[in-house]
């Protein structure tokens, strides 16, 4: 039988639910999906395609639940100062500079620099998500965006009708496109009123889609809510009936125990994204207390406005290190969790649960091949922890999107990545000037 691509020679860690890692193993696409794992000698090389990669590691593509991939324009530029001040500041620059035409440099840029690092699907909210979407596309990676939701004209001017056409529009052109999950984004319950909210959720339940809001990022967006609407900012979603399984909440960092059980109850998941509520001193989210609760928890960078840059190794490190000197308890997140958090419990919130996060027969062939020819991978007893504790985004070697290459030795084979960067450099000094004086 001939496959279209073998893999072989591959030390094969599956994120499956067993936690099963396979040494000289190989692995066989056909039509994109994976239709057989096993040793090399039984999978053989019978194949269109046959990639030998040395005994390096195979594992999923990452997924990353929360990001603003075109706000890597702005990397750098607003420091040292907490969200609110700090937003006012990012959407002055946001404001002078993005039209549909630089949020597609922006998210070219950004996603870009994502699957470089081995991220295969990425949840991203921000302005004009039509052109994130394409260039998702072109780059060949998985992206889940839709419509953006925010009182008042935005960055992109957008009156409440315009949303609602906007992201009706989005349903209508990606709707059952094999690389782009649409969705609804309305950006918060401090910047998004009730009705705007049901409104953003009721076109998303028409679709059958996802629906994604920041959510208890800071202690002062909980206390502006409690203010307006006499209730916590996880009640309140609840009590507007906003959370389900369709539901991924970026931060959650400022919720109690009540508020644990309502996710848990809800099946809603959380976007854990350490490095930016660091950065930003927003707080360290009960990420402990979340998982034993059974809310189902996984992991965004962010934006590289926030957190410098798009790196989900550091992510996945932090989440798993973080909250163990947090809790003075050294199982805090165990590592089995952790690779859950950018596998398994990623897919599951982006609804594909049954076609993403593991590398098993039957699912879809997103995967990346992690070199350990280097320094930091030798000796390697465990390569579950050499992936969560000792990983770089540099060791990522090549990556597969539904069988196809899409990163070959390091090197995008979707664009040219080098005319982005001169873009973005002769774009820099208006950005710089967005925010002087």
């Amino acid at each position: 039988m001939t496959a279209d691509l073998i893999v072989t020679n591959a030390t094969l860690v599956t994120a499956d639910a067993a936690g099963t890692v396979l040494h000289g193993a190989a692995l066989a696409v056909e039509g994109g999906r994976i239709v057989r794992i096993g040793s090399a000698g039984e999978i053989g090389t019978a194949a269109r395609d046959v990639h030998d990669i040395g005994g390096a590691i195979l594992m999923p593509g990452l997924i990353n639940t929360h990001c603003h991939a075109a706000d890597s324009l702005f990397r750098g530029l607003v420091e040292d100062l907490a969200l609110e001040p700090w937003l006012q500041t990012v959407w002055k620059a946001e404001g002078a500079i993005l039209t549909p035409q630089t949020v597609r440099l922006g998210a070219a840029l950004g996603l870009a620099e994502l699957l470089l690092g081995g991220v295969t699907s990425v949840m991203d909210m921000f302005w004009y998500p039509r052109q994130t979407a394409l260039a998702g596309i072109e780059l060949g990676m998985r992206v889940a965006t839709g419509g953006i939701f925010i009182d008042g004209p935005g960055v992109d001017g957008g009156s409440p009708e315009q949303r609602i056409a906007d992201a009706t529009a989005f349903f209508d052109e990606f709707g059952g496109h094999e690389l782009i999950l649409p969705g609804t984004f309305p950006h918060g319950t401090y910047t998004v009123a009730p009705e705007s909210m049901r409104t953003s959720r009721d076109l998303a339940d028409r679709h059958d889609a996802l629906w994604s809001t920041h959510a208890a990022e800071t202690r002062a967006e909980v206390a502006d809510i409690s203010a307006r609407y006499g209730r916590s900012v996880i009640r309140h979603l609840d009590q507007l009936g906003l959370l389900d399984t369709r539901t991924v909440l970026a931060h959650c960092v400022w919720i109690d125990d009540e508020e644990i059980a309502i996710l848990a109850r809800s099946g809603a998941s959380v976007a854990h994204n350490p490095v930016s509520n660091l950065k930003l001193a927003s707080g360290i989210a009960r990420i402990p207390a979340m998982l034993a609760a059974g809310v189902r928890v996984t992991l965004g960078t962010d934006g590289a406005i926030s957190g410098n840059d798009l790196d989900m190794w550091l992510a996945l490190r932090l989440a798993a290190t973080l909250h163990k000197g947090f809790t003075l308890q050294a199982d805090a997140v165990t590592t089995g969790q952790a690779l859950k958090m950018v596998t398994q419990a990623g897919a599951d919130a982006l609804g594909v649960g049954d076609r993403l996060g593991s590398l098993e027969p039957g699912k879809l062939a997103d995967m990346i091949v992690i070199d350990i020819d280097r320094p930091h991978a030798v000796p390697m007893f465990d390569p579950l922890t050499h992936i969560i504790y000792s990983c770089t985004k540099s060791d990522v070697r090549d990556v597969y999107v539904g069988g196809r290459q899409v990163v070959r030795n390091r090197e995008l084979t979707g664009i040219d990545l080098g005319g982005v960067l001169k873009e973005v450099s002769a774009l820099a000094p208006s950005i710089a000037r967005s925010i002087a004086g």
